[in-house]
């Protein structure tokens, strides 16, 4: 018969310290989770992990997170309002490996919004339907732009007081014909009624365009972005630094609109967002997660 030889007593203590060494290297990995999300919302997530180089994606794109007690990461992704219901992918890539999650998408229960307005505010032109593209091109190019920012994009109050009139994701209706759902949220308020910035951020555009009438768009880092629409004036340029709660103009009734209000659009790494949704994007991480 064959013989096997057993190591040497004096070689075991090497072998385990090795091997210990070896099971420490590998890598933690959390335990699959699952998070809810309606379509048009930011979603918060909080996990382990202790990498400083760490990747957060899903929908194919990369997300801000930020350490909050050296232990857990917190991450804010964009669910965008044409995302598709049924489960996605959520990947956490780091040195010490990967973690895959899951993000559940929730059809949103969007209602529909019907305006009626002038002829020239609804049936275009050559010229005037030039314009417009350009307006609008004007605006989706500032959504790629860079601006330093903080990875916290929760904010604590809406840009102005007032009532919302049309939601966010409403089947808009503009004299009886379809249009685009409402990428953003209508504003009702008494014109003159002041517009400050939720968070701190850079300019992008400020200009008088032809739907949107008087537009600023402000860039507050990674990758998120906001709208304001048919302002009474202009008070800010492009180019201008602006601190949290600074004034960047007052309610108006310029461009398309039926009464003073203020369409706040929001985008967040290209995502179409409920501006709403930032209200509660501290801490909800919790209330959204199922094993």
């Amino acid at each position: 018969m064959r013989q096997t030889r057993s190591l040497p007593q004096r070689l075991w203590p090497v072998l385990c310290t090795a091997l210990l060494i070896l099971t420490c290297g590998l890598p933690q990995l959390a335990s699959a989770q699952q998070w809810q999300a309606v379509q048009g919302n930011v979603l918060v997530i909080e996990l382990p992990a202790a990498d400083k180089h760490l990747q957060v994606r899903a929908f194919g794109k990369s997300w801000p997170w930020k350490q909050i007690d050296g232990q857990h990461i917190r991450s804010w992704i964009g669910v965008d309002l044409k995302a598709k219901p049924g489960n996605h992918k959520l990947l956490v890539r780091g040195d010490a490996g990967e973690q895959l999650h899951q993000v559940q998408v929730i059809a949103g229960d969007f209602r529909i919004s019907r305006i009626k307005v002038e002829k020239k505010m609804a049936e275009f032109d050559a010229a005037t339907l030039k314009r417009i593209r350009a307006d609008q091109a004007a605006i989706k190019g500032t959504y790629a732009m860079q601006v330093e920012g903080n990875p916290d994009i929760s904010i604590a109050a809406e840009p102005t007081e007032g009532i919302v009139s049309t939601p966010f994701g409403a089947q808009r209706y503009v004299n009886g014909e379809p249009r685009s759902p409402h990428s953003g949220l209508d504003i009702a308020a008494p014109e003159g009624t002041p517009i400050i910035t939720p968070l701190a951020g850079r300019v992008l555009l400020a200009e008088s365009m032809y739907l949107n009438g008087n537009t600023v768009v402000v860039g507050h880092g990674n990758g998120l972005v906001m709208v304001y629409s048919h302002m009474n004036t202009l008070k800010v340029k492009k180019g201008d630094w602006l601190e949290a709660g600074a004034r960047i103009g007052e309610v108006g009734m310029t461009g398309r609109a039926t009464g003073p209000h203020l369409h706040w659009g929001v985008r967040f790494n290209q995502a179409r967002i409920n501006p709403a949704s930032l209200l509660t994007a501290q801490g909800n991480a919790a209330s959204n997660s199922t094993q």
